[in-house]
């Protein structure tokens, strides 16, 4: 993905910058400390990219590529307090660092200081960003909800877990490819191909972490293993269990999931792939996938900015497991 090298120099040199270092000393640094812990800068560049596509130098779209990633690490806080994590990016997350109170106030700011940055545009075009960036943040809440809810039923259904999902982490990507082509004032139509782009490659990209979650590595994959099987998440992995499932094998799976003991993630990986449920996501990984490139067919950007989103899509895609 060396295309995307400038855009990522580009964007960790604005944050630098634009760095929280400030009193008091125990709100600002561990905000510099998540923003500093290795992040693939990739939302924010597609922010610089797609405002370059449509002829705009990106240094225009830079205070809106740092809103969209102080907001990304403003949910990573947050979801690390809700999750109870210990590691992101293979470091201690901020509230094991600090402390709780820490960790929300930390937060708070972020999303605050995302906001602000909207200030560096005319009227007329950071309303439509914020608007946009408001219909996405609401939404990311929403898909935070719907995760926890679903954490104490059964029932979840694969379309409901798709929703989830794409308010939860595919809205986000689908904006920042939007953001950027507001900025670059390309048509509406144009805008909106680039967000369904950005929404199905979400999806992909979420329904690979969670397959990452049960069966990648702590050292490639950055955060605890088995994390969403011992929070009881109702991922595609289990809802794919139960629908494949014999009588016999739910029967297990049940047991399974009410286990308490260290044998738990073991127990559930082990008919993840019995049952077929295993082997079933990874399908789903590249059926999302293809469907986020066909979009790209429908865009007027010339075949090589078609090809960067396309390298990006298969980089994205391809992670250790």
């Amino acid at each position: 993905m060396e295309a995307f090298i400038p855009y990522q120099k580009a964007i960790e040199a604005y944050l630098t910058a634009n760095s929280s270092r400030k009193e008091p000393q125990n709100l600002y640094d561990p905000i510099e400390y998540i923003l500093n812990l290795g992040g693939k800068r990739l939302r924010p560049s597609l922010v610089l990219a797609a405002a370059a596509f449509y002829g705009v130098n990106h240094e225009k779209a830079l205070p809106a590529a740092a809103a969209i990633e102080i907001f990304h690490n403003f949910t990573l806080v947050h979801d690390d307090i809700m999750d109870e994590a210990t590691l992101r990016r293979g470091e201690q997350t901020i509230h094991e660092k600090w402390n709780l109170n820490t960790g929300i106030l930390s937060g708070d700011v972020m999303l605050i200081e995302a906001y602000r940055y909207f200030e560096n545009y005319a009227p007329d075009l950071a309303l439509s960003l914020i608007k946009l960036f408001n219909k996405t943040a609401i939404e990311v809440c929403e898909g935070q909800q719907y995760d926890i809810d679903f954490e104490s039923r059964t029932d979840v259904t694969e379309s409901e877990y798709l929703h989830m999902i794409q308010y939860k982490t595919a809205v986000l990507v689908g904006c920042a490819l939007k953001m950027g082509a507001l900025i670059g004032e390309a048509s509406e139509k144009e805008s909106n191909h680039l967000y369904q782009f950005g929404l199905l490659l979400g999806t992909a990209f979420q329904i690979q972490d969670d397959y990452l979650d049960a069966f990648g590595s702590p050292e490639n994959f950055g955060k605890t293993v088995g994390g969403d099987i011992i929070e009881n998440k109702k991922t595609l992995l289990y809802i794919k269990a139960f629908e494949l499932a014999s009588e016999e094998q739910k029967t297990a799976l049940e047991a399974a999931y009410a286990d308490h003991t260290t044998q738990k993630i073991k127990k559930v990986k082990q008919l993840f792939v019995l049952t077929g449920a295993e082997a079933s996501v990874k399908q789903s990984v590249e059926v999302y996938t293809k469907l986020a490139l066909k979009e790209l067919e429908k865009l007027s950007i010339a075949d090589n900015q078609k090809d960067l989103l396309t390298q990006f899509a298969h980089t994205l895609m391809v992670r250790n497991l």
